[in-house]
């Protein structure tokens, strides 16, 4: 029999007796001392080892500072989760350099905004991906870019290309190239005076929010930051040594990067990640690499559990499965661990603002923890908070609640907007100094823009958004609060309740309703459900029924009210009003 959940975090707290800051690099390199033969990552294609990557590492870094990337110049990555993102992650920090891994499903757009935004000095992408042309993106946003002629971006001063479709562009360098560029100025990287060299409290990533709210904004992440982050993962999950993560969430959001490859390094273990998601490559993967663990979202978790393969896929390496980004009922839980043969089950929150994942569930905690709290905030050992911090000593944050409309602190066990203050929190929003003033105050803490509380074991209990309430009737209203309502009718599948502007009330609550297949539901039902349960402001005065298909939602599942709000808008005329 292995050891215990205890038995396992012992030996990590062991490990990792005291907290050494270091930069990313530095984090590597002492990998790859301690771990070298180990597998780090795996695809189908290939797999590296510690010291394959460490050594990819230092010929791209070498490369990159050839090419003239200096200290504190930044780096903006289009890159999907192939295993050249690793080595070149790391590079970016060899070099001095800072790393903006950009959405790669990004429109011209939205990929015109953030590379004007970052003042990015060079860009490594790929040709294309996923039906996605991001060449051709750059001939619109920046014309001239591969002949070095382009003026609509000053501060891109080079790109680098992937070539993920076949494809490349005369006269502009492949990642190839910046490896061979590398041999032939071996050493480079490591030429920096000690006033060059990035420290561990240095900005390692600009990492744009997901914006579920509005417009992207690029927030700072510390070298030091991620790192306390993913041990935190590794300790409060319980790791044994070598686990092997299978995940398809991208690196250039925390989930994929922090509970995926810092996670794992903690452990000298490994990453095996896939490009996009579908339910039978999950179960091939597990089976062929013999993952440990893997990282879903509960919509990815039912869809692997619904998988016909998974009846002829040997799972038996599997042993763990985080699943967070959303609440999910006990019973997928239930099918998690009686299908999959999965015991050690949990779920998170987090936000990129406050150094990703800052609550998980233990593996050990009744299920019913998992449906109703997004678990505890994590353990961390020596990274966490000092003894000087009481009872919290050695968890990685610390949460409050204060007044959304304040600000003030509230009374423990008290609901309002959750705030978090600790090592991994951001240090800022890139050139949003107003936005970093309202985020970020003078005592380090971070407001989440989440509405919750927290019970007297630190358990986190979400209920709702706070830039989601809206007013009707000179009254502040709880989306949360309504969605609970329209859900217990039998033939809602999903609701979300949302405040559109109105000419005669200013605001109005509208319900948008995703209804279950084959299901008679009405907006009259829904709004007398309404009436029955909530206060007269808090009904809804609109009804829009959509599919589950039209829900806007980020590249990690979460529905983004802000867009759904501007969606619905347009179909106010024909939604019924009550009388």
């Amino acid at each position: 029999m292995g050891a215990s959940l205890d038995e396992r975090r012992e030996v990590l707290r062991q490990r990792f007796a005291a907290w050494t800051p270091m930069t990313l690099h530095e984090r590597l390199a002492r990998c790859a001392e301690e771990f070298g033969d180990r597998p780090m990552v795996i695809t189908d294609e290939r797999t590296v080892t510690y010291a394959d990557v460490a050594a990819w590492t230092e010929r791209l870094a070498d490369g990159l500072v050839a090419l003239g990337v200096r200290p504190g110049d930044r780096v903006g990555l289009v890159m999907a989760n192939y295993v050249e993102f690793v080595p070149l992650k790391f590079a970016i920090s060899r070099a001095g350099a800072v790393a903006i891994p950009f959405n790669y499903l990004y429109r011209t757009e939205e990929l015109r905004y953030v590379l004007e935004q970052s003042q990015a000095n060079l860009l490594i992408t790929m040709t294309g991906f996923a039906g996605l042309d991001h060449l051709g993106m750059l001939d619109e946003i920046a014309p001239g870019w591969d002949a070095g002629e382009q003026t609509a971006l000053p501060e891109l001063r080079g790109v680098v290309t992937l070539s993920t479709d076949g494809r490349s562009r005369a006269g502009v360098g492949s990642v190839e190239d910046l490896e061979q560029l590398g041999r032939e100025h071996a050493g480079g990287s490591e030429g920096r005076g000690p006033d060059q060299a990035p420290a561990p409290d240095d900005v390692a990533d600009i990492l744009y929010t997901s914006g579920t709210t509005g417009s992207p904004k690029g927030v700072l992440i510390t070298h030091d930051a991620s790192q306390r982050t993913g041990y935190a993962s590794a300790l409060t999950r319980a790791f044994e040594d070598g686990r092997r993560i299978l995940f398809s969430l991208p690196c250039y959001h925390m989930f994929g990067y922090v509970e995926g490859l810092m996670a794992a390094m903690m452990v000298g273990g490994a990453i095996v990640p896939q490009t996009a998601f579908d339910p039978g490559r999950y179960l091939e993967g597990i089976e062929r690499h013999r993952a440990t663990d893997i990282l879903c979202v509960p919509t990815m978790t039912v869809a692997i559990l619904e998988h016909p393969d998974l009846a002829t896929r040997d799972l038996s390496s599997l042993r763990a499965i985080l699943s967070g980004a959303a609440p999910a009922p006990v019973w997928l839980w239930e099918k998690v661990r009686d299908t999959l043969g999965v015991d050690e089950i949990v779920t998170g929150y987090g936000m990129t603002e406050q150094g990703g994942a800052m609550t998980l569930t233990l593996p050990e905690d009744p299920f019913e923890r998992l449906s109703e709290t997004v678990g505890r905030v994590k353990l961390a050992g020596a990274a966490g908070l000092p003894g000087s911090a009481g009872d919290r000593a050695g968890d990685l944050t610390e949460y409050r609640t204060i007044d959304v409309m304040t600000g003030e602190p509230l009374p423990p066990g008290a609901e309002g907007e959750l705030a978090a203050r600790g090592p991994t929190n951001m240090l800022g929003f890139w050139r949003k100094p107003e936005e970093t003033a309202r985020a970020l105050d003078d005592e380090g803490w971070v407001r989440s823009g989440d509405l919750g509380y927290l019970t007297e074991d630190r358990y986190v209990v979400l209920t709702g958004r706070s830039k989601e309430l809206y007013k009707s009737g000179g009254e502040l209203v709880m989306p949360k609060e309504v969605e609970e309502v329209l859900s217990r009718h039998p033939g809602v599948s999903q609701a979300f309740a949302v405040g559109v502007a109105d000419e005669r009330w200013g605001e109005v609550g509208v319900a948008c309703v995703v209804p279950k297949a084959g299901a008679a539901v009405t907006a009259d039902d829904l709004i007398a459900l309404c009436r029955e349960q909530l206060a007269r402001f808090k009904v809804p005065r609109r009804v829009v029924f959509l599919e589950a298909t039209d829900l806007p939602t980020t590249p990690t599942g979460k529905v983004q009210k802000f867009r759904l709000a501007r969606m619905v808008a347009d179909q106010l005329e024909t939604a019924p009003t009550p009388a």
